[in-house]
């Protein structure tokens, strides 16, 4: 069975961007060290114009062949003209109010999608799913949750979209790695407890 990683960016305190999901804010530790344990450890999940700028648009998969996002954090590239922001991945956005897909390569679930995750997770291959965001959508998905990834910046907001836009669910998981940057970035990997 394939695994489901929500990789995520997040505030000392837990937040992955504003109340309205703006997270620009932690572009700014993007630095080189951070950058090259990306391109080494996650390629895919930088986005496909991120990759053709930075020259490694052909790098192998290491990780993921597939990703899923929310509404929100899709409407992000869909407001700079990109319809496929991660054309090196199969795509799936989860939304109720899209019905059609912009882009022949991106697939829209609009109805259960848990569901659809299960299905994707009981596909052979070697490759995992990418959990790229949303609150909501992370929290629809608690369960499904094989495998956290998060990237912690050295920034406090104090409110703003939880990591999970959920009720509360008391879940475990067992600490895997952990990595830590000059910068201040620390990035925890954390496993599902059985």
């Amino acid at each position: 069975m394939r695994k489901l990683t929500y990789f995520i960016a997040c505030t000392i305190d837990g937040f992955i961007g504003d109340e309205s999901g703006d997270a620009s804010f932690m572009y700014r530790f993007v630095d080189e060290e951070f950058l090259a344990f990306l391109k080494a450890e996650y390629p895919e999940t930088i986005s496909a114009q991120g990759r053709r700028a930075l020259g490694i648009h052909d790098l192998e998969h290491r990780r993921f062949d597939t990703v899923v996002q929310g509404r929100g954090s899709y409407e992000v590239a869909l407001k700079e003209g990109i319809t496929s922001p991660y054309d090196h991945l199969r795509e799936y956005v989860a939304s109720r109010t899209l019905t059609q897909s912009p882009d022949p390569h991106v697939e829209i679930i609009g109805a259960d999608l848990v569901g659809k995750v299960r299905e994707l997770k009981a596909e052979e291959g070697e490759f995992g799913i990418y959990l790229c965001g949303g609150s909501e959508l992370a929290g629809q998905l608690h369960d499904e949750i094989d495998e956290l990834v998060i990237k912690t910046y050295p920034v406090v907001l104090g409110s703003g979209m939880p990591m999970f836009g959920s009720g509360f669910a008391l879940t475990e998981f067992t600490l895997d790695e952990v990595r830590v940057f000059d910068n201040g970035v620390v990035v925890r990997t954390y496993g599902r407890t059985s």
